[in-house]
This record gives structure tokens, C-alpha cells and sequence, in this order.
């Protein structure tokens, strides 16, 4: 008696769902509600206000949605996606010089041995060692790996941490 009331119950559950797929696809119906809507592709996303890990404030604004960014052609002719900068990334456009390797997530992998190299060939400037740290000053690759450069000490040179991050800014653009 339980298992004919079980089938029984199972069942209603079978043709109630079968009757309401069959009442909400009526062509008319759902083709008239749906076309005049715009799909969540077309609607800008809005982002809160958030503060960054280092605590500056990101003010609200509004991004187009994910998989929406439009092409566009460079000077080169190249048709590429509008990406913002990627740091440790190759920059859009431009090939990976032959002495830079990648790490196994496509990011460019600076090399241990150039910094070496380019620290035993011009010491510290602010205490005059050729290894260890250099207090206010950073390596900086005078042609960004991003944009091509090489991960070579001839690439290489000695800047103040404020110059260093000038210098970050205006490279992610890739134009020197």
C-alpha cells in the first residue's frame, strides 16, 4: 500500500511538471516578453566603491560587462582586444624578446642571473656593493620586459624607488 502511494505521489510530480513546461513555452507568450529586453550582455555593470590593499579609494563607476570588450586596430594594424595593462604579462602587439622565459601561467619570469649580472657590473649606487640590498634604489629594465625588452644586464639599470614608479606608470602604455 505505501509503494502504490509513493508511485502515485512520484507520478503527480511528473505530469505537473510536464503541464507547466508545456504552458510556458507557448511561442506568443515568452517571444514578445523577451524581445523587447535587453540581455545582460548589453547592460553595464556597476561597481561599488572599494578600497585597495595599499588604501586608496576606488570611486563607483560602470564597466561594460564580461566578454563584451570591444577591437580595436593599433597603429600597426594589429586587431587586438582592449585589455587593460597586465603587469608581468606580454603587452598586446609586441613579441618576447628571446632571453625572457615564461612561468607555466604565461607570465614573463625575470631572470635571477641577469640582475646578478647587471648588480656585479654596476655596483650600489648608495653603498657601493655588487650583491645584497641596495636601500632606495631599485634594478629597472630601461625597455620594459612587457613591451618586448630584453631580461639582459645591457637592459638594466639603477633607479630611485620614486623615478622607478614614475617610470611604472607611464610604461604600462607600452611607448617610450
Amino acid at each position: 500500500m505505501r509503494r502504490l502511494i509513493a508511485v502515485l505521489f512520484l507520478c503527480s510530480f511528473v505530469f505537473v511538471n510536464v503541464g507547466y513546461s508545456q504552458h510556458h513555452s507557448s511561442g506568443s507568450h515568452s517571444s514578445s516578453h523577451h524581445s523587447s529586453s535587453k540581455t545582460a550582455k548589453d547592460k553595464p555593470v556597476h561597481v561599488k566603491g572599494y578600497y585597495r590593499k595599499d588604501g586608496t579609494y576606488v570611486a563607483p563607476y560602470d564597466r561594460s560587462a564580461p566578454g563584451t570588450a570591444s577591437t580595436s586596430t593599433s597603429s600597426t594594424g594589429v586587431v587586438s582586444a582592449s585589455h587593460p595593462y597586465r603587469k608581468n604579462y606580454l603587452a598586446d602587439g609586441y613579441t618576447l624578446h628571446s632571453s625572457v622565459q615564461r612561468d607555466k601561467h604565461g607570465r614573463i619570469k625575470r631572470s635571477k642571473a641577469a640582475r646578478a649580472g647587471f648588480e656585479r657590473q654596476s655596483p650600489c649606487p648608495s653603498t657601493g656593493k655588487t650583491s645584497g640590498r641596495c636601500p632606495g634604489y631599485v634594478v629597472d629594465h630601461v625597455n620594459p620586459l612587457e613591451c618586448g625588452g630584453a631580461d639582459a644586464p645591457s637592459n638594466m639599470q639603477w633607479q630611485t624607488i620614486a623615478d622607478g614608479k614614475a617610470k611604472d606608470k607611464t610604461e604600462r602604455n607600452c611607448r617610450q
